[in-house]
């Protein structure tokens, strides 16, 4: 185990409160408790991004620690610069301010993360060990999540059609030689997922890559309360927790709770999407719209619910939802698709579902079974301490960069 402090650097796209989904979650808690154990973190990442993409501002409050320092980029070209490096893959309005913290500052680990409005070509700045997560399956897809026509998982390529249904201009270096020169620089490609792994080699790259899976910290788990003590509800309910967009798969569940009105459906987020989702649901009492709430309401929901639903109808790359469930000692019901079936199996916490039958029945069991839905949330519990607290990420992510320096001081 490493045992001298070193200077890390995060290069993202995103970063809270600059971010959206899970990828920039995952560097905060990353970089801060680096930081916490004595290490230094630089994170670089794009504010015009950001606000390309968000119109409606920051939410949530993120304090890092004070050995954490930010680097945000900011161009006078204001939204133009992550459009130019959508369409080139060069960072062509932030090239020397990225070069220059990169190569300035002798870090001992460089680790990539989302780079789409970064700039592929970034990845050759900068020495130390260099690290590369794969939170979405952007490497292998312009569209980042495998998402074909927007309308169905990606099972056979047609990413120039694609992209124009998606209503994105088709990026024409991914046609280059950019990639063939760009992840040779990369020492470990860390994928989130067993799945997302296998994915990156069956398309074909040729990278090394291993399966780290992501994290919670344990104070974000349960208050010492033993779930035959947890409050009563007035009635009982499912919960959903994340982005309300398509692909999440909120949409299969309506239909669902509209026939069994004995149970409610709470529905946490927020998204382009909640319009469509709140005009289907519309005259259904028991579907409720809680909009995005804070860590400390979530923790309530989650360990009051009968189970999480988790429906996505793409490919995860991990199911962060998953685990803040079983942190909760909660279970979890997931579409059997991508990498959440692998989670749900390692530990025994849930069930997963094919059908709507299936999804109905697997409600209806943890419902009418209280014993059962204690046990499987103490599977999943055990299973979060064993493998998503910091504890075990980080043993594993500091014994790899160890390695790596073994290998590069041969």
């Amino acid at each position: 185990m490493i045992e001298t402090p070193l200077r890390f650097c995060m290069v993202s796209t995103f970063y809270p409160p600059y971010n959206f989904g899970g990828d920039g979650i995952y560097i905060y808690r990353l970089s801060n408790e680096l930081a916490r154990r004595g290490h230094s973190v630089d994170v670089i990442h794009c504010e015009d991004s950001f606000q390309l993409l968000q119109k409606n501002g920051l939410k949530g409050d993120f304090p890092n620690h004070p050995r954490v320092q930010v680097h945000r980029l900011k161009s006078h070209a204001g939204f133009l610069s992550p459009l130019a490096t959508q369409q080139t893959g060069v960072p062509l309005f932030k090239k020397k301010k990225i070069k220059q913290l990169l190569e300035n500052n002798q870090y001992d680990v460089i680790h990539f993360h989302n780079m789409s409005l970064i700039g592929i070509t970034a990845l050759q700045y900068g020495k130390g060990i260099k690290l590369y997560t794969t939170h979405e399956h952007w490497l292998i897809c312009p569209m980042h999540v495998l998402w074909k026509y927007n309308r169905e998982v990606c099972t056979s390529k047609s990413c120039f059609t694609c992209t124009i249904v998606g209503k994105r201009p088709p990026q024409l270096w991914r046609y280059s030689d950019l990639f063939q020169r760009m992840l040779p620089h990369i020492d470990q490609f860390i994928s989130p997922s067993r799945f997302t792994l296998r994915k990156h080699l069956e398309d074909g790259l040729k990278i090394p890559i291993i399966h780290i899976p992501y994290f919670l910290a344990k104070e974000e788990g349960p208050e010492e309360t033993p779930p035959e003590d947890r409050p009563a509800e007035t009635r009982p309910y499912f919960l959903f927790v994340g982005r309300l967009e398509r692909i999440k798969g909120v949409q299969n569940l309506i239909p669902v709770f509209r026939k069994h009105s004995e149970y409610d459906l709470l529905i946490a987020g927020e998204g382009n999407y909640g319009d469509v989702l709140r005009n289907e649901a519309a005259g259904a009492a028991n579907i409720r719209f809680l909009g995005k709430l804070s860590h400390q309401k979530l923790k309530h929901l989650y360990r009051n619910a009968i189970a999480v639903i988790v429906p996505s109808i793409c490919y995860e790359v991990f199911g962060i939802i998953i685990i803040e469930s079983f942190a909760m000692k909660t279970p979890v019901i997931a579409n059997n698709l991508g990498a959440l079936p692998e989670v749900i199996e390692e530990s025994g916490g849930g069930f997963v579902y094919d059908t709507e039958e299936e999804l109905t029945s697997a409600m209806k069991t943890l419902a009418g079974d209280r014993k059962l839905r204690n046990d499987l949330g103490e599977k999943g519990y055990q299973s979060y301490l064993k493998y998503w607290t910091e504890e075990s990420h980080m043993e594993q992510y500091l014994n790899l960069i160890e390695e790596l320096r073994r290998q590069k001081q041969k």
